[in-house]
């Protein structure tokens, strides 16, 4: 792996300046490497800055669920035999609503659930070992530099408080949804609540019904989830209405347990070995900002942070990096207008996820399902070809349009009228702890 040494061309007062690179890619997580080692492949110089020492480092808060969108960006980067050579899972979804399990079919597309603690060591490597990439780890970006008027490079800072000068023809924001770089160039954001809070929890050796497919409970406001993961480790959790919040503060071990109690085909904690403490977050607050602003590019959850609660989050990050490198990059080999390249992938990000951003958006204000999802989730129960559809979109593998099509929703209504189903109908929900705190007030 590459390293900075703060040694060479020094400039004096103690600050120091590289060379000029053509990327200089801040954060080195899934975004960060994917395009660092994209943009190399291409033939460019890039400087991959990450603040943490540690080249094993890795995501905490995820979770670990990549979607099927995102696997031909894995292959691009030949990433996949090394993650299933470490245990990755072939994911599928299975969802429960008060209409009972909608099961996709084997043969759909699949993701991989491998845990972040796994996989990032792995591409951070693989990125690092890619001729062209230079890791810069335990740095992190202080300033912007600017030049007629665009930024032209990052500032960066060690723990000692030295400081060097990275000059790049193209910076990328790849520093996460509370991104450093985005602030500092003063990228606007705009952020949406959620009603949902979160807490999970990781489990080894418990066997779940659906085998190594992942479970999602959806419980009307409430939601749980079963992931299972590389090591035969499993990650649940639950994310309740925020008014339940109360509940998990005062005693999270009883109320996550609690929450899981009478899931239909739930797993059974009793004799299940957790591995961990309870966590949890109460910001998940939805974030937006343009992919591309002032010769600057963002990616991953720089560029966009959606609730996590439909496990979106790594796909996008492989998905924008890929997209960025796609549209830029022969700019910057060939010369050229980079901000017209930029633009058009600010176009291409914005095209592709913002519709599903905004359905997400509105999904965490914990309002009532609307008439389109139930008729969605109703039919995909009874009707395989609905439950593919309902899997190509819940995978990403479809937008907004293509999901509402008239086709679509016309052979939704067809299903659910060949076996009388009304729209809003449905059979009792789960006893859940969320439940039972409603029948006690």
């Amino acid at each position: 792996m590459g390293g900075l040494h703060p040694g060479k061309d020094k400039t004096g007062g103690g600050k120091v300046t590289r060379k000029t690179y053509d990327v200089a890619v801040v954060g080195a997580s899934l975004a960060g490497c994917t395009a660092a080692r994209l943009f190399a492949e291409r033939g460019l110089e890039v400087a991959l800055i990450e603040r943490r020492g540690n080249p094993d480092a890795h995501k905490a808060l995820c979770t670990h669920f990549i979607q099927p969108s995102a696997v031909p960006t894995i292959e691009r980067l030949d990433l996949r035999p090394l993650i299933e050579k470490s245990g990755a899972v072939r994911n599928g979804l299975e969802v429960w609503t008060r209409w009972g399990w909608i099961r996709p079919p084997r043969d759909v597309p699949h993701g991989y659930n491998i845990r972040r603690r796994t996989l990032d060591p792995i591409l951070r490597h693989l990125a690092a070992e890619t001729p062209g990439v230079e890791l810069m780890p335990g740095w992190s970006a202080h300033a912007l530099l600017e030049e007629d008027g665009r930024i032209a490079g990052v500032g960066v800072r060690d723990r000692a408080g030295r400081t060097v000068d990275i000059p790049a023809r193209l910076v990328v924001a790849a520093d996460g949804r509370s991104s450093k770089v985005a602030q500092l160039a003063g990228v606007p954001e705009r952020v949406e609540p959620n009603g949902r809070v979160a807490y999970f929890a990781y489990y080894r050796d418990l066997p779940l019904a659906s085998g190594t497919r992942s479970l999602m409970w959806m419980l009307e406001p409430d939601v749980a989830y079963a992931f299972p993961n590389d090591g035969g480790v499993t990650l649940l959790a639950c994310m309740p209405a925020r008014d339940r919040l109360s509940a998990f503060k005062d005693d999270p071990e009883g109320a996550f347990s609690d929450f899981f109690k009478g899931l239909p085909d739930g797993p059974s904690l009793g004799g299940a070995g957790r591995i961990s403490r309870i966590m949890g977050t109460i910001n998940l607050r939805n974030i937006l900002r343009p992919a591309a602003y002032r010769g600057l590019a963002l990616v991953g959850d720089a560029a966009l942070w959606t609730d996590p609660l439909w496990g979106v989050g790594c796909g996008w990050a492989f998905q924008s990096a890929w997209w960025l490198v796609e549209e830029t990059a022969g700019t910057l080999v060939g010369g050229g207008d980079l901000d017209r390249a930029l633009a058009r992938y600010r176009k291409k990000h914005r095209k592709s996820l913002y519709g599903h951003h905004r359905l997400i958006c509105s999904f965490s204000r914990v309002r009532p399902y609307n008439p389109i999802e139930r008729l969605m989730f109703s039919a995909a129960v009874h009707d395989e070809r609905t439950a593919r559809h309902f899997h190509a979109f819940g995978s990403r593998l479809i937008g907004v349009r293509e999901f509402l099509a008239p086709g679509a929703i016309g052979r939704a209504l067809w299903a659910n009228a060949r076996r009388g189903i009304g729209r809003s109908g449905g059979g009792p929900r789960p006893a859940t702890a969320a439940a039972r705190v409603d029948r006690q007030a």
